[in-house]
């Protein structure tokens, strides 16, 4: 009689192995806790995800008093690669999928283990067919250690009886998969009948209505610095580059200018696609080396400081000549007072929505940055403001809507630490992440036509799009 308890044994073992599984897969499959079997692994399934290209907050405005409250947006990047909703439908439809596969695996494993459990019941029956025949012949406690045995088996039945029903409902589930797939390509169909293409034109003219509505809104304050996006890698570990802030949109040139000292190679390339591939350039020279990196482009003219001096320079591209020059009185220069990471960065030119900048620091004012407003055409200060902030525990600096952002440091785990408001003569501690990349930051500039800035950092031409504050006054506001 020992096989026939043997085999007993084994349906129990069975039962109990096609139990547990049925308690890790079935809900799985149901959707009782989120998940998606898939050939082992677990997928969670979350649909209409955030697009990666997602909107970014440009500008807000929200009123202490309850007035109105207006909100503009733009990309953050300047193109879209394709519709959110597409992307979405897309999403659910790869997910919808991947149900369908995963179902179709656990179905034929549900058949497989389905044929294992009947063979089971098969093999009771047949034994309790055996013990009737033997009832006679087998001892008393032999025959009750059998009855006992049996008794174990008795809930086999009902567990089979839940198995076959969860195997129905797992048809059943196929089934309104099938419909939702179904659904869902008919909802892409007709999504689809207005064309990838139109769809595309579509966005881009909603990007260049948010993008001329972003221009028209004027000055902001500093919230956010974007992930830095590489441009080219090119040149030294020093260096400039810039477009022209005054230029008409039509107009990419790129200017290029390798080192921070005694030089005069000023690269002129016709497009940023040009300078990107390093093709269509021309080459100007200058009759005056540079110091520093702090040079900009403003109206067709080169503002930089001339070597071991703290003259201003002025040199217009289409003459060929230098227009004006002019000394800033008492500027520091030839290393007086550089930026942290030295350089001849003594003195640096800026140019935002206002006009044109120099930022330097004097011996009068004991080191700390002064930034004075220059006219740009006789180069003579306007005005000047001493913002109390050490120049040489600067990283760099940049000018945004009057007031200069100023960096801790120009290595890695920097960040835009300080800020002056030239319109209030006030200063704030800041704290606005910045995310240096290749850790060696030499040059640091705003260009308001492109609300973007520019940067050489150990070698690397970076920009980073930003993120400014606006309040708005709505028509009809007293």
């Amino acid at each position: 009689m020992s096989v026939p308890l043997l085999k007993i044994g084994a349906v129990l073992s069975t039962m109990a192995m096609v139990t547990n599984w049925m308690s890790q897969t079935l809900p799985s499959l149901v959707g009782l806790n989120g998940t998606v079997s898939r050939a082992g692994a677990s997928e969670k399934i979350t649909l209409f995800q955030s697009p990666e290209e997602g909107w970014q907050l440009y500008t807000s405005a929200q009123a202490p008093d309850g007035k109105c409250i207006c909100t503009a947006v733009i990309p953050a990047q300047s193109t879209c690669s394709r519709d959110g909703r597409s992307r979405e439908l897309r999403q659910l439809m790869e997910k919808v999928q991947n149900v369908s596969q995963s179902m179709e695996v656990l179905e034929l494993r549900t058949y497989r283990d389905l044929q294992y459990v009947r063979s089971m019941e098969t093999l009771m029956r047949s034994l309790d067919a055996r013990l009737r025949a033997a009832d006679g012949s087998l001892s008393a406690k032999s025959f009750q250690e059998l009855k006992d045995r049996m008794t174990e088996l008795l809930p086999l039945s009902s567990v089979l009886e839940q198995y076959k029903a969860d195997t129905r409902t797992i048809v059943r589930l196929r089934e309104e998969v099938r419909n939702l797939s179904s659904s869902l390509a008919a909802i892409q169909e007709e999504m689809g009948a207005y064309g990838y293409e139109d769809l595309q034109q579509r966005v881009m003219a909603l990007e260049a209505r948010l993008h001329a509505c972003a221009q028209k809104l004027g000055c902001g304050k500093l919230t956010g610095v974007s992930n830095p996006i590489t441009i080219r890698a090119m040149g030294s570990r020093f260096g400039s580059w810039m477009t022209d802030t005054m230029a008409p949109s039509a107009d990419s040139r790129v200017w290029y200018m390798d080192g921070y000292y005694k030089g005069r190679r000023v690269l002129e390339f016709r497009t940023l696609g040009d300078f990107i591939k390093g093709q269509n350039f021309i080459q100007h020279l200058l009759p005056q080396p540079w110091a520093g990196t702090g040079h900009v482009v403003y109206n067709g003219s080169l503002f930089y400081n001339k070597y071991q001096s703290n003259v201003v320079v002025k040199y217009h591209f289409r003459s060929r000549s230098v227009l004006v020059q002019r000394s800033l009185p008492g500027a520091g220069y030839n290393n007086t007072f550089p930026y942290s990471w030295g350089g001849f960065s003594d003195m640096d030119f800026m140019v935002d929505e206002s006009g044109l900048w120099a930022v330097y620091t004097t011996n009068q004012n004991a080191g700390n940055i002064v930034v004075s407003r220059l006219d740009p055409h006789t180069l003579e200060v306007m005005r000047s403001w001493d913002t109390g902030y050490p120049k040489r525990s600067a990283g760099e600096a940049f000018m945004i809507c009057g007031v200069l952002y100023v960096t801790n440091s120009h290595l890695a785990g920097a960040k835009v630490y300080f800020a002056y408001f030239t319109n209030t003569s006030s200063y704030e501690y800041t704290d606005v992440p910045f995310h240096n990349q290749y850790s060696h930051i030499s040059m640091l500039d705003y260009n308001p036509r492109e609300r973007a800035l520019y940067t050489w950092n150990n070698g690397h031409q970076v920009l980073y799009n930003v993120t400014l504050f606006h309040v708005i006054s709505t028509a009809g506001d007293p």
